[in-house]
């Protein structure tokens, strides 16, 4: 594909994921696709076939962009405390905007009884994010700037408190202090005492 279709593709997802945080995955048309690019419907088609296509390839690059971006922070040696305050501010942002839950239209998608159950994107999204954490909470230990802590049972409970407020924000309001209080928790269960006391 050319260097132009490609960064038009990406622009569809890009917008895509915006209607789908904003509206759920059931309420999104091929139609507000193309009123949200300025494409013609011929144009849109022209890169997807349905609104189904283009949200999975929004789900698939999620995960892989994450574990793309810690791995390399590794690599570089920037410290295992940095990486994680980026991760754990972005993840208490999303969790206190209600207005954008792409939780719920992955919620949405997965619970529809017509998409196939050998579908594993959500479980490939799940392995890969595991993997991510794991691996950044193992480069902590390792520096010593992290407790000796079971590193898959750290990532369940960031992964599925994350999820669980994110869910929980369509439903009511969520006080601001949730997440500040949730990433504080984080934050103590991870870092040693020196750490802690250094920052």
């Amino acid at each position: 594909m050319s260097l132009k279709g490609e960064k038009t593709k990406q622009d569809i997802r890009e917008k895509a994921y915006q209607l789908f945080a904003k509206k759920g995955f059931k309420e999104v048309t091929m139609k507000d696709i193309c009123e949200l690019t300025g494409l013609s419907r011929g144009g849109l088609y022209r890169h997807y076939e349905s609104t189904e296509q283009i949200f999975l390839e929004i789900v698939n690059a999620f995960s892989d962009r994450q574990k793309n971006e810690v791995f390399t922070k590794i690599k570089q040696h920037i410290p295992a405390t940095t990486i994680l305050e980026e991760l754990l501010s972005r993840y208490a942002s999303e969790m206190i905007d209600s207005e954008n839950s792409f939780s719920l239209a992955i919620c949405e998608y997965y619970s529809n009884p017509t998409i196939s159950k050998e579908d594993n994107s959500v479980k490939k999204q799940y392995e890969i994010s595991k993997s991510t954490w794991v691996e950044l909470i193992n480069y902590g230990i390792s520096t010593k700037e992290f407790n000796c802590v079971n590193p898959e049972s750290i990532f369940h409970v960031i992964i599925f408190a994350y999820q669980g407020v994110r869910m929980y924000s369509k439903l009511m309001k969520i006080d601001n202090d949730i997440p500040v209080q949730i990433m504080h928790e984080m934050k103590r269960l991870l870092l040693s005492e020196e750490v802690q006391h250094e920052n």
